[in-house]
């Protein structure tokens, strides 16, 4: 068992990495809770609902229909307006049960529910276990762009149950193993390496690998979140492969690539931005872009025209007066927030990347 702090200035919570966690839900919930809302989807809770519900049999269960077209704040109202039916007051708890998503829409009805309930969040996908379900970030979808409107609300306790990715896809597992990546290259060069050079092992799901790269990437994520709460500073390395994966994932309405996916697409583009304005070595680029591909194959992308998606940046939350800022990587293991470059390198770096 590994166990990460968060730690904020108004909050410490535990990220708890444990292979059977799930069999020991009750041990985080706080002893005065009132009534326990659980948000999940009905794949993930006919999976895993048996173990939540020995634990926890006094929960009430809450269905969300999954999916990016579906985060939106009708969601949330819907979900808020079952809580109010059964009786929610602001001694309840709610636990967020399933991937990104699910931890996202959840955290972010904990937040505004009342003004404020708290939150347990149990992620289920790997995405979800090294990046959306620790950091407090909630937030549902505009038409204009992703999680657009949300707010930061920390959570209880994070339990990443490592065994419960066994059941995942294989195109959903490759896709976490992108934010994996990420943290790889925006930190950790022995990460980075690791899934370089064990390709074969990450792939086949060796339990001692998935374990120590989960362990790596949310040790990442805790240190991060707890020197910048609030993303004013160094919590901005995080989206690095974000600012374009987002405007790939507008413009294609959310329906044709996994979000790890989009931001795959993000991240070669930025690695590209990199090498065009001289600030990343050939060979490191080269690199990169081997790893990320390796965990491949990623859905074409070639039709998705470049001004389209240079002109979605503007909407992006990253974009601060008028000014579009990209995480882009000095090398393996370090980047830097760059901001002012030319339109025309963006869309040149796009191009490249996605023809």
């Amino acid at each position: 068992m590994s166990v990460l702090e968060v730690r904020t200035a108004h909050y410490t919570y535990p990220n708890v990495v444990e292979r059977g966690v799930l069999a020991r839900v009750g041990e985080w919930i706080p002893e005065r809770a009132g009534k326990l809302f659980l948000v999940t989807t009905e794949e993930v809770w006919t999976l895993w609902g048996g173990e939540i519900s020995r634990q926890i049999p006094e929960a009430e269960v809450l269905f969300f229909p999954g999916g990016e077209v579906n985060k939106r704040l009708s969601a949330v109202e819907q979900l808020a307006d079952q809580m109010a039916v059964r009786g929610a007051d602001r001694s309840s708890v709610v636990i967020g049960f399933g991937g990104g998503i699910v931890t996202d829409i959840s955290g972010f009805l904990a937040a505004i529910f009342m003004r404020g309930l708290s939150v347990l969040q149990i992620p289920t996908t790997l995405l979800a276990q090294v990046d959306a379900g620790t950091g407090g970030k909630t937030g549902v979808n505009l038409s204009g762009g992703k999680n657009l409107i949300g707010s930061f609300h920390q959570p209880l306790a994070v339990l990443i149950d490592p065994s419960v990715i066994e059941t995942l896809s294989e195109r959903e597992y490759r896709a976490g193993l992108f934010e994996v990546i990420k943290c790889g290259i925006i930190r950790d060069v022995n990460l980075f390496d690791l899934l370089a050079h064990r390709a074969e092992d990450v792939l086949r799901r060796d339990p001692a690998v998935v374990d120590q790269f989960i362990t790596a990437a949310v040790r990442i994520k805790a240190e991060v979140v707890s020197a910048d709460e609030r993303e004013n500073d160094l919590r901005r390395i995080l989206n690095f492969g974000h600012t374009i994966g987002h405007a790939i994932e507008a413009e294609t309405e959310y329906v044709r690539f996994l979000h790890g996916e989009a931001i795959a697409w993000g991240m070669l583009a930025a690695v590209r931005l990199a090498e065009l304005i001289g600030m990343l070595a050939n060979r490191e680029a080269e690199e990169i872009q081997k790893t990320i591909c390796r965990y491949g194959p990623l859905p074409s992308a070639n039709d998705l025209n470049p001004e389209h998606l240079v002109a979605r940046l503007a909407g992006d939350k990253k974009t601060l007066q008028g000014k579009v800022h990209f995480v882009l990587p000095v090398s393996i293991g370090e980047v830097k927030i760059v901001s002012g470059l030319e339109t025309e390198m963006i869309r040149q770096a796009i191009a490249d990347t996605l023809h």
